[in-house]
């Protein structure tokens, strides 16, 4: 798959069905698969930090869940054509391992968050093996390993924030048996009810940094990625 590359960060032109066929035949051929979201936000942080560029860079799957890569691509005649987004994908995933009998391990954000986001993903999937969760407040590394290892899991949700979550599964991927990892930051919150995902009419508007922005002002500072990226684009120095 020809990748795209925005100031250094690649990007792959996929659909969430395509990440699946991906992921399914990386699967037959014993291959571990790691997803990582990248957002404008997340290119100027690359940007700044070399370890964090090579770490996207180093995924399986760059998946584009900012709605700034889409519009980027388009302006270049690229292909990327739709946001594929973090929490949606773990959607897919969350499908997919209910319907191939994959064991799946919940890992991050605070005990009644991670607790009450199993309870809703197996209200939603009755068919589904949530075969473990940890918090991720537990200090000790090799524990948490060990727990997913006995869990035999095969699909992995970390949600310790970004790049702390990728640099996690970099870390341990080799250590463990998972086929596929996804790092998923909040979407641990929108699964327990704790945070709401943007109202559709945000979502088909590709406004949902608006929405976030309404609701949290403290977000300010992050967004100001947006406007920089942006004018990358526009000076063509992507």
């Amino acid at each position: 798959m020809m990748k795209e590359t925005f100031l250094g960060v690649d990007v792959a032109p996929v659909t969430y069905k395509r990440v699946i066929s991906e992921i399914s035949r990386n699967i037959v051929s014993g291959e571990q698969s790691t997803i990582v979201a990248v957002n404008p936000e997340k290119v100027m942080e690359a940007c700044k930090d070399e370890n964090v560029r090579e770490l996207i860079n180093s995924s399986t799957l760059q998946i584009p869940d900012g709605i700034g890569i889409v519009w980027a691509s388009k302006w270049r005649g690229g292909k990327i054509s739709e946001r594929v987004t973090g929490i949606d994908m773990m959607s897919y995933l969350l499908h997919f391992a209910e319907q191939k009998n994959l064991r799946v391990f919940l890992y991050g954000a605070e005990e009644d968050v991670v607790s009450k986001a199993r309870d809703n993903i197996e209200k939603h999937h009755p068919d589904i093996t949530v075969a473990g969760y940890e918090n991720g407040f537990d200090g000790d590394e090799d524990q948490v390993v060990q727990q997913i290892q006995d869990c035999q899991a095969d699909v992995l949700f970390v949600a310790l924030g970004s790049p702390k979550q990728e640099l996690w599964i970099r870390r341990n991927k080799e250590k463990l048996g998972v086929k596929v990892f996804q790092g998923v930051g909040g979407s641990f919150d929108v699964w327990a009810g704790k945070e709401k995902k943007a109202p559709k009419l945000y979502r088909d508007l590709n406004v949902e940094w608006l929405y976030r922005l309404v609701s949290d002002p403290k977000r300010i500072k992050r967004q100001l990625a947006l406007p920089k990226f942006a004018f990358c684009v526009l000076t063509k120095s992507l």
